[in-house]
Formats: structure tokens, C-alpha cells, sequence
């Protein structure tokens, strides 16, 4: 049995992990405790007070009693708001207060783009464009280069959670750029585990998201490796060939 544990802001699209639990390995298991979201707000200040060290350390005694090998802070403005080394201290404050390795989803999405071997990315965000310019910033920080980068204006992560299909394809559809390798997709607010195949499909490409990325994060920080047969997980959970 591989336990990830996940600390999740709120409530909008926590109901994509019971899903990646379906599709990974049956002795695979990914609880997660909600944290305070306080403001619902993608904007600077509610994002640092969001990803407080003490709002973060409340959750990790319950992941502790899940069983948790690893934890990941499932958010990524919660986190690159802070800066590359400010979000470094932040998952250092988690681990140090979790017991256990931790990471947060916008490490996930680095770590994500250097295991399929890419150094060329376009960003597709629901995110306002001050906000995603944070995470341009972020990525280029650990080497990415960013060739594109959309704002879709949305200030709450309610909002984002409301998005079905549709409006998912066609967010990553208008962020692609013909120079990028991969497109991401950074919003944990933002139902994507169903719309895996069909993202890649529609770009000819692979394709990150947030809870995707976050889920193989938490795995790999627990050293575990899990490979999905087929593309229900993407390019990033495809078994080599």
C-alpha cells in the first residue's frame, strides 16, 4: 500500500483524486484534508495567506493518522506566489511540520515537464494575468522556457470548479502554441482526471494539470512509480515502451 497525502484548498475539484485512485493501482490511496481557504480569490494577498505555514500544518496530523508516506500542498498559486524560494522554504516548513517528504503542485509541474524530457512550455491558466504572470516566472525559474502564456481572467476558484468539458478543451486549445512541447494547465480548482485523453487528443501533445501532476508528485516523493496502460492518466502516467 502507497499513501500520498494531499492538503487541498477548499473545495472544488477534490472529487478528481477518488478518480486517479480508480485508475492507478488498487493498493494506491489518496486522502485529502481541506485547509482553510480563507478568501476565495486568486489574487496575491488572499494566495500568500492561503498558503500559510500554520493554515498548512494543520492538516498534516490527520494525514499522519491516513498512513502518509509523502504530502503534497495541492495548489499552485497557493504556492509560485511566493516566489521560487519562497515556496521552497514553504515545503520545507511542511515537511519539517508533516514528518514526511512534501512538495506542492507547482514543484509538481517542474519536476513533471523535466521527466517528459521538455524544455519548451505553453501555459493555459484560469488564472487573471497578474497571477499567471507569477507562474511564468516560477517555471522560468526552473529552467522552462516559456513560450506562451494565457489568462483567462477568473478571480474564484468556484468559478473554476463549475467547468465542465468544454470549457476545459477549449481553455487548453487556445493557450497551445505551435513552439511548446507540453501545455499545462495549473488550477487544482479544475476537473481535468476525465478529460486526460481527450486534452492530448485535441493538441497532439501531452498535456500537465494540476491534479494530475500533483497525484505523480506525491508518488514520486514516496518512491513509487505507477504506470497507467493506455492514455486514461496522459503522457506523464504512460508506461514506457
Amino acid at each position: 500500500m502507497t499513501t500520498v497525502g494531499l492538503l487541498y484548498p477548499g473545495h472544488s475539484a477534490e472529487d478528481d483524486y477518488p478518480r486517479f485512485e480508480m485508475l492507478l493501482d488498487t493498493d494506491i490511496r489518496l486522502p485529502v484534508v481541506h485547509t482553510d481557504i480563507g478568501e476565495d480569490a486568486h489574487r496575491v494577498d488572499a494566495l500568500l495567506r492561503m498558503g500559510s505555514p500554520e493554515r498548512l500544518a494543520a492538516g498534516v496530523e490527520q494525514l499522519r493518522l491516513e498512513g502518509a508516506e509523502s504530502v503534497v500542498w495541492a495548489c499552485t498559486s497557493g504556492s509560485f506566489v511566493y516566489g521560487w524560494e519562497g515556496a521552497r522554504e514553504q515545503i520545507r516548513s511542511l515537511a519539517l511540520a508533516a514528518g514526511m517528504p512534501a512538495s506542492s503542485t507547482s514543484f509538481a509541474f517542474a519536476h513533471a515537464v523535466r521527466e517528459l524530457g521538455a524544455t519548451r512550455v505553453a501555459v493555459a491558466a484560469t488564472y487573471p494575468q497578474d497571477v499567471t504572470a507569477l507562474f511564468t516566472a516560477f517555471l522560468k525559474a526552473s529552467g522552462v522556457e516559456v513560450v506562451a502564456d494565457r489568462a483567462s481572467g477568473i478571480v474564484t476558484a468556484a468559478e473554476v470548479g463549475a467547468w465542465g468539458r468544454a470549457e476545459v478543451l477549449e481553455l487548453a486549445r487556445a493557450g497551445d502554441h505551435p513552439d511548446a512541447e507540453v501545455v499545462l494547465l495549473p488550477d487544482t480548482a479544475l476537473h481535468t482526471a476525465a478529460y486526460l485523453p481527450d486534452l492530448e487528443k485535441l493538441l497532439g501533445k501531452p498535456v500537465l494539470t494540476a491534479n494530475q501532476v500533483t497525484v505523480w508528485e506525491g508518488l514520486r516523493l514516496a518512491e513509487r512509480r505507477a504506470w497507467v496502460f493506455g492514455p486514461k492518466l496522459g503522457a506523464l502516467f504512460a508506461k514506457p515502451e
